[in-house]
């Protein structure tokens, strides 16, 4: 057993957060941005539409779609500074923050970013239990028919995809789970295009478009306003592309909260097999995807913090029969132990999959997708107050500052709701 400093293991670089400066190529950096743009909040636009109706659920996911593009417009130009085109490289969405808005909210934004980030590992974790119920519920009904009871809890299979974290999350960073990503990536389109596809025959079956203008009916208007909210939340969620950019660059009129776990559909069972598998496999990659950055910032913080601690900073090396060298760093292991279980244990307190969807999309949605970008960009361009560029994006950071206190309201309810019910 020989022991080592992480330096001499490092593939390369660090900045100052931690970050691994970028040794990947253009297809891992692509594999990356697909496992991490098409999420679990992609199996709730469906409910969220319904929610909205046909006019409001699609101009939403339209209008959201064009507020993503605008946001990672901005956040390009910030990827140098002070010049966008020959600037020094900022690394991470942190790095960017502080050159060029100040230590102070840098500090506020590295809060909600790694609490955003730490909020998507938990609502993987959530989905990827539901997908594996549905497995199950899948197959109990294609042997005892569409009307038997076939009910079982998700406990178990959050413990399971908690286990399967734990061993992921010893792989060190972003270049090394290249290979995890682009499984995590073809999964993604597979399973997209499996609901798209169960959608447009369930249509064609109905002869009909169901649903109406003014979507799903509620008890009380109250309570259509709240699950109108709500469903923002959860569109919001599905955009999250903002927060990670710098760091990697429907059916019945009930339609369920998880587009392939909600059983409109029964048959093929095979086919609704196959596609909850691949979301499963899918977030075996996703959760890592919005971890790393935080193992890696937490993991540089206590670096620097404690220089000569044997065991914050000393690799081990183990050399087993058949198999390549392992570097066990004790700090890594247990602090990324720690951090899975805590994801796991929250997840199992708040299974609710739109509601918890919905709190997370809102809460970070407006200050990290909107207000740092459009702050940064005023920096970045040198753009004076009251100028008509300064007051368009004024009006659009404000506009989007009100639909997400609007989507965390309702989602916050919704959650509450659930708990309590």
């Amino acid at each position: 057993m020989a022991v080592q400093h992480p330096l001499e293991l490092a593939n390369g670089c660090y900045d100052d957060d931690g970050h691994s400066l970028r040794t990947g190529t253009l297809w891992s950096c692509v594999a990356h941005i697909i496992t991490a743009v098409i999420g679990s909040g992609v199996l709730s636009l469906a409910w969220s539409t319904a929610q909205l109706g046909w006019i409001a659920g699609p101009v939403s996911l339209l209008c959201f779609a064009i507020v993503t593009y605008i946001s990672a417009f901005l956040l390009s130009d910030c990827y140098r500074s002070p010049d966008p085109i020959t600037g020094t490289r900022n690394y991470s969405y942190m790095h960017a923050v502080r050159v060029n808005l100040g230590k102070t909210q840098t500090w506020f934004c590295g809060l909600l970013q790694y609490v955003s980030m730490y909020g998507t590992a938990i609502a993987y974790v959530i989905t990827t239990s539901t997908s594996m119920r549905a497995i199950q519920r899948s197959n109990c009904y294609h042997r005892e028919g569409h009307k038997a009871s076939c009910e079982y809890g998700d406990t178990i299979y959050m413990l399971l995809f908690g286990a399967v974290q734990i061993l992921m999350s010893q792989i060190p960073d972003f270049h090394n789970m290249e290979w995890l990503s682009v499984i995590a990536a073809i999964m993604s389109f597979t399973y997209s295009f499996i609901g798209f596809g169960l959608g447009v025959a369930q249509v064609i079956e109905n002869g009909t478009i169901k649903g109406s203008i003014a979507g799903v009916s509620a008890a009380t208007t109250a309570s259509k306003l709240w699950l109108a909210f709500e469903a923002l939340g959860d569109i919001a969620f599905a955009y999250p592309y903002s927060i990670i950019l710098l760091e990697i660059q429907p059916l019945a009129t009930i339609t369920p909260g998880n587009l392939l776990t909600g059983f409109g559909f029964f048959e093929p069972y095979w086919l609704i097999d196959l596609a909850n598998a691949c979301i499963v496999l899918h977030l075996v990659g996703g959760y890592q995807i919005y971890s790393q950055p935080v193992f890696a910032f937490v993991e540089g913080w206590s670096s620097r913090k404690f220089p000569s601690s044997g065991f914050v900073n000393n690799f081990h090396s183990f050399k087993l029969p058949l198999i390549p060298p392992l570097h066990i760093n004790l700090f890594r292991l247990c602090f990324r132990t720690v951090y899975v279980a805590s994801t796991t244990v929250i997840a199992m307190a708040f299974p609710y999959f739109n509601q918890v969807l919905g709190v997370l999309g809102a809460l970070n949605f407006w200050p990290l997708a909107i207000y740092f970008p459009v702050e940064m960009y005023f920096v970045q361009k040198k753009i004076g107050a009251w100028t008509r560029k300064w007051i368009v994006l004024r009006t659009f950071s404000f506009v989007c500052l009100l639909i997400t206190i609007a989507g965390l309201l309702g989602s916050i309810e919704g959650l509450v709701s659930a708990k309590l019910g």
